[in-house]
């Protein structure tokens, strides 16, 4: 239902040994917005460093700070901030993510104030350590099914990252926070699974900044990891659209094997990185290689590019035949 009155939002910034790189921005970001009724959560996750003083720093009644007096994981870390929101809907804001000073403003009017929506997404920018767009992302998926919507994610429609979507704090909770296999994609099965239970609203404009720091791949191990929960997270997918089950699993299958044989490319070591191929290789059923993304992507470029200039000429005939 609509509320008139703005519901209460929650920024959770988890933080760990961040107080000399970015914490102080995440801060910023969330202390900056034009949307008054929020409060923030910061969960020191026992840092060594100086992460109480940054942030008592503030002096802003709005931040309640917590520390943990030991580490109790990253994923822990997510939900303990949950546990302790008292927002109606909830951001997780990275230590070294930000977002736009307008971002939960437009969430909150776009979805007219109704505090019964599952996800609130917006556009995400891609930035470098040191804050240069790197690329943007815009949210091309609004009045899709919600089948469409995951499909959308695999055809670079979309892209769920945790700076750019609010969740339903009470959903949320609902189904046991952040998790899935080995906690690498568990932001993304709280996403979807919200999404498909209690719908979303879509942001098309780019509203919050994820920062890339260019992390490798060292182990297959890792490989293996970030494989299992790949096939996990479609899994739950396929379970939410049961009457697109197939099409979204056979699009699902494309995406995750090109997208961990992507993981498995920035390994350093060749010897770890032909290791790392297999393991992507055997986890997905033998179904791709690398080499077939290679043709794939390859010849895909070189059709876009014959289109692009078949459509020239055909524009420029056009032009000629109206003069």
């Amino acid at each position: 239902m609509t509320n008139d009155v703005h519901p209460l939002v929650t920024i959770a910034i988890p933080t760990y040994n961040r107080a000399d790189d970015y914490l102080e921005q995440a801060l910023e970001s969330a202390l900056n917005q034009t949307y008054s009724n929020i409060e923030i959560i910061v969960s020191d996750n026992c840092s060594p460093d100086n992460t109480e003083t940054v942030v008592k720093g503030f002096s802003d009644p709005r931040i309640r700070y917590f520390r943990q007096t030991e580490n109790i994981g990253a994923n822990n870390n997510f939900n303990f901030c949950i546990e302790q929101a008292r927002g109606v809907y909830f951001l997780l804001l990275q230590d070294d993510d930000m977002i736009d000073n307008d971002f939960v403003e437009v969430c909150m009017k776009s979805a007219n104030y109704d505090t019964g929506i599952g996800i609130i997404r917006t556009g995400t920018r891609v930035i470098d350590s040191g804050g240069n767009v790197l690329r943007e992302s815009l949210n091309r998926v609004g009045g899709l099914s919600t089948a469409d919507f995951f499909i959308g994610w695999f055809k670079g429609k979309t892209a769920p990252y945790l700076c750019s979507t609010l969740f339903n704090t009470k959903r949320l909770t609902e189904i046991g926070g952040f998790g899935s296999k080995h906690n690498l994609f568990q932001d993304v099965v709280a996403e979807v699974q919200l999404a498909a239970r209690f719908g979303r609203v879509d942001v098309y404009d780019v509203k919050a900044s994820f920062r890339e720091h260019g992390s490798e791949m060292t182990a297959a191990v890792k490989a293996s990891n970030w494989c299992e929960d790949s096939l996990f997270l479609l899994d739950v997918m396929c379970e939410l659209v049961l009457e697109d089950r197939a099409r979204v699993r056979r699009e699902g299958m494309k995406y995750f094997t090109w997208l961990n044989y992507n993981f498995a490319r920035k390994t350093e070591s060749p010897f770890e990185r032909l290791a790392t191929y297999l393991v992507v290789y055997r986890k997905f059923g033998y179904r791709y290689s690398p080499i077939y993304f290679y043709v794939y992507k390859k010849g895909l470029r070189r059709m876009r590019r014959i289109a692009g200039r078949v459509k020239r000429v055909l524009t420029r005939v056009a032009a000629r035949n109206t003069q």
